[in-house]
């Protein structure tokens, strides 16, 4: 028999995606101020569907930065308190050229619909909004208490996302966080994600004379800013692709027996990996392609850049040169030792006649979800109902800083629950969620949020910190 809130959504899919295409047209590109007109139109959007599907006290939360969004249900007495977690905030879409149809316009092609931060994250969060207002229209309640928080900030490393949750500890208390974002592994395949790396961000500056020199008056007699910066970040590695920084590994334990059984299980082919994405496996020896992508820290150039690069040429030795580098981390990882790690080691290998500055970024930790959460079991029981096939429990390599802060602040955990997939190109040009992804976000969702409403509040307790 259908659930008639899946059959809601079902018949209301044309109207759901046609709200979609709106939001994904407000350009909500959180890390460039030329956007902030963007960012206000998505507030407004999502400020208005909350208020129209019936949560109360809808409104921006602020902390200096891009505000959150925020509304709640709190009409299950009894009942356990969810946090919905989504963002609306997207990446840049550059580099614009190289996009099939335009980056701001949600558009169908082949069974998926594109658009910058479709997949990444206004795609999954308005499944998890949309199943909840569809609950409240077919039924007049939700299975649970549920409090919405719609971050702005998550693509720039949730930076005022702590002081949010400190200045509205009270208002934010709940007993776990359901995420809208984190991706799935396959869309063939059930699987849910039981942790997420970390990761520590740098900016480096070199400054090796007070003026670009002239590279046949001053070539060869002084250093090349360019060159010190490309020394600088060859030298994180050793040749076979180990990480060279003193103390960077510390704390990281190899998987255990356990974990690579568990890894021997999930359905991977390296060949038909690396075929698709046009190049061939590098990293860290001795390991396979999904230890070290779950399970292994990295460190990775993000930018490199200084000198001339328009047209033509321009024989210049730069006097400044500058660099991006994030390193993903795994538990067991420090993220202020590992910045702290790397920032040493450069500062060691930078050579005489050059100066080093860096600025950091927001560190977050690697973070699991115990074993047995009671969200986790209940959201690996909906996948089970809605796919007839126990989930597998895998991995994410990239990061979700909500789950490092929300457990320090509100010492709860979170479970991430995304119908996005890993391969949607966010982040890249041509960014796209299946269609496919919201018949199945839909009902697992809905049956997640019934899982839910037959426990009680004291069935977290043993997980609250």
């Amino acid at each position: 028999m259908s659930d008639p809130v899946v059959a809601r959504l079902t018949a209301d899919r044309p109207t759901i995606l046609a709200r979609l295409g709106v939001l994904v047209a407000a350009r909500s590109v959180s890390t460039d101020p030329a956007y902030a007109d963007g960012m206000a139109e998505a507030r407004s959007i999502l400020l208005d569907r909350l208020g129209a599907a019936g949560f109360s006290n809808v409104g921006l939360l602020e902390a200096g930065g891009h505000p959150a969004v925020y509304g709640e249900w709190l009409g299950a007495p009894g009942k356990p308190t969810i946090l919905v977690y989504g963002h609306y905030d997207v990446q840049p879409p550059d580099p614009v050229e190289l996009w099939h149809s335009p980056p701001f316009e949600m558009t169908p092609r082949d069974g998926r619909l594109y658009g910058r931060g479709i997949s990444d994250d206004k795609g999954p969060s308005s499944i998890a909004i949309e199943t909840l207002a569809a609950f409240l229209a077919v039924e007049g309640r939700l299975p649970v208490n549920v409090k919405i928080l719609l971050e702005g900030e998550e693509e720039i490393g949730s930076a005022t996302l702590g002081a949010i949750l400190e200045a509205h500890r009270d208002r934010l208390a709940a007993d776990a966080v359901l995420s809208a974002d984190g991706g799935r592994w396959r869309a063939d395949i059930p699987s849910i994600a039981v942790g997420s790396r970390g990761i520590a961000a740098l900016e480096f500056t070199v400054t090796t004379a007070v003026k670009d020199l002239h590279s046949g008056r001053y070539g060869g007699v002084v250093p090349n800013a360019l060159h010190v910066a490309a020394r600088l970040i060859a030298g994180l590695h050793h040749g076979d692709g180990t990480p060279a920084v003193a103390g960077f590994l510390d704390g990281v334990a190899a998987p255990s027996a356990g974990e690579k059984r568990s890894l021997a299980a999930i359905p991977f082919d390296d060949d038909a990996y690396y075929a698709d994405l046009g190049t061939a496996p590098a990293g860290e020896p001795g390991y396979a392609t999904l230890e070290r992508l779950w399970y292994r820290p990295t460190i990775d150039a993000n930018g490199l850049w200084g000198g001339y690069t328009g047209a033509g040429g321009k024989t210049v030795i730069p006097n400044t040169a500058h660099a991006k580098l994030s390193m993903r981390l795994v538990p067991g990882q420090d993220p202020a030792a590992v910045t702290a790690a790397v920032v040493r080691h450069l500062r060691g290998q930078c050579p005489p006649g050059a100066t080093l500055t860096v600025r950091e970024g927001h560190p977050s930790a690697a973070y699991l979800v115990p074993d047995a959460h009671p969200l986790l079991l209940a959201a690996e029981a909906a996948l089970e109902d809605t796919t007839g096939r126990v989930p597998l429990r895998v991995r994410n390599g990239a990061t979700l800083p909500l789950s490092d802060i929300v457990r320090a602040r509100l010492g709860i955990d979170t479970v991430m629950f995304s119908f996005s997939t890993a391969d949607e190109d966010f982040h890249a040009p041509n960014e796209f969620i299946r269609l496919s992804a919201f018949d199945d976000g839909f009902a697992a969702w809905v049956s997640v949020l019934r899982h839910l409403g037959a426990l009680t509040p004291q069935a977290f307790r043993a997980y609250r910190r």
